[in-house]
């Protein structure tokens, strides 16, 4: 690659940070800094401008969708990479809407990284090939169509409203100052619409809404 490349390696597990810091430092192109939670990492993309940022995608203060999404906002010109433990489309589509360049499972990450990183540098996406039918999927666009079967119209439109929020990963006290509410109020209309929609454990109401808010 020739050019020193300035990466930024967050991820609120020490383990994992080292051995990526390891791993990229093996080759004499990288120059590492690193960061152990999302608002750290978010100080570092400004301050010292680093060209790729890799990101845990669940980490303490800010997650690395909520990274991602500001770093693109102030229009910071980087290429990101999520590191995320789960196969979730919903959430690798949500990924590839913020415009995230790589996407790779914690489980092969050691192996993958390098290869990753070179690709994303390279101008082109990488992905775990274990989640390679989410691309094509997503690149056929075989999505059900907007039915009734959704439930979406059994919602109101404070509802619906919220849902849309959720998918843009806000939390409820963020939706409850948006609409001047209180956050109880949020938290009643979360529980009607887990209600109206048949839902019940911590993110089935965060994973319908991301795979729904495009319907909305």
């Amino acid at each position: 690659m020739g050019n020193v490349v300035k990466t930024l390696i967050a991820d609120d597990h020490p383990l994992m940070r080292n051995g990526l810091q390891q791993v990229l430092e093996g080759h004499e192109d990288f120059e590492i800094i690193t960061a152990e939670n999302g608002k750290e990492a978010l100080d570092l993309i400004r301050t010292q401008s680093p060209q790729i940022a890799i990101l845990d995608i669940e980490m303490p203060e800010l997650t690395g969708f909520e990274v991602a999404k500001q770093v693109y906002h102030e229009g910071i010109s980087i290429d990101i990479i999520f590191l995320t433990m789960y196969k979730d489309e919903s959430l690798f589509n949500k990924a590839m809407d913020i415009g995230v360049k790589g996407y790779v499972l914690k489980e092969n990450t050691v192996s993958e990284i390098i290869q990753c990183v070179q690709t994303v540098l390279s101008g082109k996406h990488y992905l775990s090939p274990a989640i390679s039918e989410f691309l094509i999927r997503r690149n056929s666009k075989l999505v059900a169509p907007a039915s009734d079967k959704d439930g979406l119209n059994s919602l109101t439109k404070t509802e619906k409203n919220i849902i849309k929020q959720l998918a843009e990963m806000k939390t409820s006290q963020e939706i409850a100052d948006e609409n001047n509410v209180s956050i109880k109020t949020i938290q009643n209309h979360r529980n009607n619409i887990c209600n109206k929609l048949g839902l019940s454990g911590t993110h089935a109401l965060l994973k319908y809404a991301v795979e729904h808010a495009s319907k909305l």
